[in-house]
């Protein structure tokens, strides 16, 4: 409820309601918008306020209003049945099964890895080893390209047939 609804059924202006809750520190809530909210335990406090009032006491008078202390108690451990336990021990059970596979897994992939990074040693030392043995042949066929780049001119490409002269002319634009 609102000040003005529950001024009037107090029979009291709202100014008088708000001037209570401020003078009195009374711990009433506020909307977004600041205004006093009240609720129905708050109109027994507000109407006991306006009785002491009608009955000649100064507002100043008025003892202060004192929250309701809190509950003072202990809480009793609560007793877990056998069916919480029994699902407790199936959970438990379920996660060390879970950690037991995910581990399995972790350790099949990593096994898998290692014999691939095995295999693809093994296959660079292989490419290793047929590059060694090349080079030194590269050396001769370098030689041998060389020399018959050269030597092309002088050898005729068949025994019996002479080779034809290029001129200048054709060799430049390919006639």
């Amino acid at each position: 409820m609102n000040s003005s609804e529950v001024a009037k059924l107090l029979g009291v202006s709202t100014s008088t309601v708000q001037r209570w809750v401020k003078q009195l520190n009374l711990p009433m809530e506020r909307n977004e918008r600041g205004h006093y909210t009240f609720s129905e335990d708050d109109i027994p406090i507000l109407e006991k306020i306006r009785d002491q009032i009608h009955n000649g006491a100064l507002l100043q008078e008025i003892a202060p209003y004192q929250a309701k202390s809190p509950r003072k108690g202990t809480v009793k451990a609560v007793e877990a049945s056998p069916d919480i336990e029994k699902l407790m021990m199936m959970f438990s059970d379920m996660e060390r099964r879970i950690d037991s596979k995910a581990d399995s897994v972790t350790s099949y992939q990593l096994i898998q890895h290692r014999k691939e990074i095995e295999e693809l040693q093994n296959q660079v030392a292989e490419l290793a080893a047929a590059i060694e043995k090349m080079e030194p042949r590269q050396g001769t066929n370098e030689q041998v390209a060389e020399s018959a780049l050269f030597d092309n001119a002088d050898i005729p490409s068949s025994p019996g047939k002479r080779k034809k002269k290029k001129k200048v002319f054709g060799t430049f634009f390919g006639f």
